[in-house]
């Protein structure tokens, strides 16, 4: 066999690798419940319940943070983040967390959060005029 056609062929096989890895990660929100029920890795959109407790010992567990989140159908639960606390984790507006169910606590090993913009009062402002 050529060279080339054995590199091009090594070229398609990563690439197929890398294709199939990437898209087991596109997966629509799931809620506390179906997280429950599948077992499996699943994304939580939701919003943080200020009312309830934040833990992080940054001095003992500094990959520790906890938290409770109420999901999309209404549902609070804890989430444990393995991970140090973000920062203005508190001023989030959204939350999305990506982990599993474990007992009645949602683990999680990924956090995104959406913070409210810088330019919120300009832009109700234009469109009051």
């Amino acid at each position: 066999m050529n060279k080339n056609i054995i590199i091009a062929l090594a070229f398609i096989a990563v690439g197929i690798i890398v294709f199939t890895s990437v898209s087991k990660d596109v997966s629509t929100y799931a809620s506390f419940s179906i997280a429950a029920k599948s077992g499996q890795s699943s994304k939580i959109v939701g919003q943080l319940a200020k009312d309830k407790p934040m833990v992080y010992d940054p001095q003992n567990k500094p990959n520790e943070f906890s938290f409770f989140m109420k999901d999309s159908e209404g549902q609070l639960k804890q989430v444990v983040l393995n991970k140090p606390k973000p920062q203005d984790f508190e001023m989030s507006e959204q939350i999305v967390v990506t982990g599993k169910m474990k007992d009645d606590v949602f683990e999680a090993h990924e956090i995104l959060m959406k913070c409210p913009s810088k330019y919120k009062d300009e832009e109700i402002a234009i469109k009051g005029q």
